[in-house]
């Protein structure tokens, strides 16, 4: 027999590249609509990395109940497959008291894993893990040559590199969308994206940004899955007195361009994404979408 609409709660996702209004959007629309942020970030899942991953403030955690921040230390491994667990786990939690749950983020695969119930793949034995972490960039790449296995689509990520070895190039299957669910594209011309991101990296370093490394740098090695972020691994570099604080600069803003690029690609292809151009055009779509229910 199929589930009936009203079986599933209503779940709003809020998708987009990094720097294109999404947070503030979710700020918006649960404030309106009595609502609570489940955050589908792949950096902010990791505890003392706060500026660097242009965590919420705490104003607007006091403001808006966040869930899924903070759940990791930087040196401990977080998967796609934990994330859908807790994003369902507050899924339920935040529709049994009569709230709201807005996801809102730009990992693609955390976000896909909930609305397309993804099965993910099994994981291995931490000493295998540990084998394979211990290994270069181009000793993975190599690996995966040898194995007859394509190199994933962000082939300079060991994390990424780890994963396809490990499943032998199997990928999530992946089923039909979750039913109730209204999926908002912001989509922000480049020129845009990257000017905003300019700004954003600035505003870091007057935050405080080069001191978050040096602490984190005293408590976590290079190899720490957290510390492989693009922006701590660019100034990481500046606090170890190999690159000028301007490079650095230049690393962090041409990462997340490029990181920007991957994830327009990757939502470019959900066909059940509603996207819009202004924020201010979402409140409608939100209030019709309630109303249906």
């Amino acid at each position: 027999m199929t589930k009936q609409l009203s079986d599933t709660p209503p779940l709003i996702v809020i998708v987009g590249v990094t720097a294109s209004g999404k947070s503030a959007l979710a700020m918006d629309l649960a404030r309106r609509y009595n609502g609570e942020i489940i955050c589908a970030d792949s950096r902010t899942i990791y505890q003392g990395m706060d500026i660097g991953t242009a965590k919420p403030s705490i104003q607007d955690r006091v403001s808006v109940s966040h869930h899924l921040l903070d759940v990791v230390k930087p040196d401990e491994f977080f998967s796609a497959a934990e994330f859908k667990r807790l994003a369902n786990q507050a899924i339920a939690d935040i529709s049994a008291r009569g709230k709201l749950p807005i996801m809102v983020g730009g990992s693609g695969l955390y976000i896909d894993g909930v609305i397309f119930d993804f099965a993910f793949l099994p994981p291995v034995s931490s000493v295998e893990r540990q084998e394979l972490e211990a290994m270069t960039v181009e000793q993975l790449q190599q690996k995966l040559i040898a194995m007859g296995v394509g190199l994933p689509e962000n082939h300079q990520n060991p994390r990424h590199l780890i994963r396809k070895i490990e499943t032998n190039g199997a990928v999530p299957v992946k089923k039909s969308m979750r039913e109730n669910t209204l999926i908002i594209g912001l989509d922000i011309e480049r020129d845009i994206v990257k000017e905003r991101i300019t700004r954003r990296v600035e505003q870091m370093i007057k935050d405080g940004f080069v001191g978050e490394v040096e602490g984190l740098c005293e408590s976590y090695d290079n190899n720490a899955p957290g510390m492989l972020a693009p922006g701590y691994k660019a100034f990481r570099r500046y606090c170890n007195g190999e690159i000028n604080i301007e490079q650095a600069k230049t690393e962090f803003i041409r990462a997340d361009f490029q990181l920007a690029r991957r994830q327009r690609t990757w939502f470019k292809r959900n066909q059940n994404i509603n996207w819009i151009k202004k924020a201010s055009e979402a409140g409608a779509m939100v209030k019709y979408f309630l109303q249906q229910k």
